[in-house]
C-alpha cells in the first residue's frame, strides 16, 4: 500500500513537471528583462543591446532592453524592482554599485527570477544570488593592459575615468597601476567628448612626463584622449590605449596611432544570458559556472580585421 500510494505521488510530481515544462516549452511564451546601466549616448551599449535583440530573435523569446538615461543608481534600481513586479522569467542585470543595485538584485531572486549578470559586477554576482556573470575580470584586464604599456615603454600614465564611482571602471584603473608598475594618476572625465578631450589636453600641457593615456571607453574616452595628443603634437608618442572597441579607434591603431584596444566582446555579454535563460527557463539546463568574455588584445596586427564588425555593431 505504502509503495502504491508512494508510486502515485511520485507519478503525481513528474506530471505536475511535465505539465510545468510544457507550459514554458513554447519560446514565444519566455519573458527576459535586461536592466543595465548603459546610457544611450555609449556605442559600447549598443553593442550589448545589439546582442540581446540577436538572442531573442534566435531564441524566439520576448525580451526587453532597459536602462537609465544617465549614470543613475536610483534609476537602475526602480527599473530593476518594475521588472521584478513583472516577474519575467528571466533577469539580465549589470551591477557597477553592488550597494544601491543589491537590494533589488536579491528581491528578484527571493522572488524566484533566475538572474544573470553581465559586464559589471563580476565580483558581487553569486553573493547576490545571480546564477552566473557573463564578462571580463576587470582588475585582470586592467593588469594586462599596463603591463603592456610598460612593455611598450611607459614610464608615467594617465588612466581617463568617465565613470568614478562604477566599481570595474575603478577596478580597471587600480588594475592598470599595478600592471603598469610607474606613477599613474587617474583622471576623472565625463561621458561627454569634449570635455574628455580638454581634461586630457589640459592634464598633458600640465605634466609633460606623462607617455602613457588608458582611456576606459573607445568613443567616450579613446578617441577625445587621442585628439588631445594630436593637440599638443605628442601623436605616436604619448601611447594611447583603450578599453572596448570603435571603428575610428581600431583605425588609429591599424595605423599606428594607437597602441592597442582591450576587447571583451560585450555582443556576447547581451547574446549568451538571453539564450542561457531561454534554456534554464525551457529545460532548467545554465553553465555551470561564470563567462568570461574578455579580455582580447587587439594590437596593430589584428585591428585591420575587426574595424568592419565594429561598424557593425558586433564588436
Amino acid at each position: 500500500m505504502k509503495f502504491g500510494l508512494k508510486s502515485l505521488f511520485a507519478g503525481a510530481a513528474f506530471a505536475a513537471a511535465i505539465i510545468g515544462s510544457s507550459a514554458l516549452a513554447n519560446a514565444a511564451d519566455i519573458r527576459i528583462v535586461a536592466v543595465t546601466h548603459g546610457q544611450a549616448n555609449d556605442p559600447f551599449w549598443s553593442v550589448v543591446k545589439n546582442g540581446v535583440t540577436a538572442a531573442a530573435k534566435d531564441m524566439g523569446a520576448n525580451v526587453e532592453y532597459r536602462a537609465p538615461e544617465t549614470f543613475d543608481m536610483v534609476s537602475m534600481a526602480q527599473l530593476i524592482d518594475a521588472a521584478v513586479n513583472q516577474k519575467p522569467d528571466g533577469l539580465i542585470v549589470s551591477i557597477p554599485d553592488a550597494s544601491a543595485l543589491g537590494p533589488s538584485i536579491k528581491k528578484a531572486v527571493a522572488a524566484g527570477i533566475p538572474v544573470i549578470s553581465i559586464n559589471s559586477g563580476s565580483d558581487v554576482s553569486k553573493e547576490l544570488g545571480a546564477l552566473l556573470h557573463v564578462g571580463q575580470d576587470e582588475y585582470t584586464a586592467g593588469k594586462a593592459a599596463g603591463a603592456k604599456l610598460q612593455e611598450l615603454g611607459g614610464k608615467e600614465g594617465l588612466c581617463v575615468n568617465q565613470e568614478v564611482g562604477n566599481v570595474s571602471l575603478d577596478l580597471r584603473c587600480k588594475g592598470f597601476a599595478d600592471g603598469f608598475g610607474g606613477k599613474v594618476t587617474v583622471l576623472p572625465v565625463s561621458n561627454d567628448p569634449a570635455d574628455v578631450r580638454a581634461k586630457v589636453k589640459a592634464a598633458l600641457s600640465s605634466n609633460t612626463a606623462v607617455d602613457a593615456v588608458m582611456a576606459l571607453g573607445a568613443s567616450t574616452a579613446g578617441e577625445p584622449a587621442l585628439a588631445a595628443v594630436e593637440d599638443v603634437g605628442m601623436t605616436g608618442k604619448i601611447k594611447v590605449a583603450t578599453f572596448d572597441l570603435s571603428a575610428d579607434f581600431l583605425k588609429a591603431v591599424a595605423d599606428g596611432k594607437a597602441a592597442f584596444a582591450i576587447d571583451q566582446q560585450q555582443f556576447l555579454q547581451g547574446y549568451l544570458p538571453v539564450v542561457f535563460l531561454a534554456n534554464y527557463a525551457k529545460y532548467g539546463l545554465i553553465p555551470g559556472g561564470n563567462v568570461p568574455s574578455g579580455p582580447n588584445l587587439i594590437t596593430k596586427e589584428k585591428a585591420a580585421q575587426v574595424v568592419d564588425l565594429s561598424a557593425k555593431g558586433i564588436r
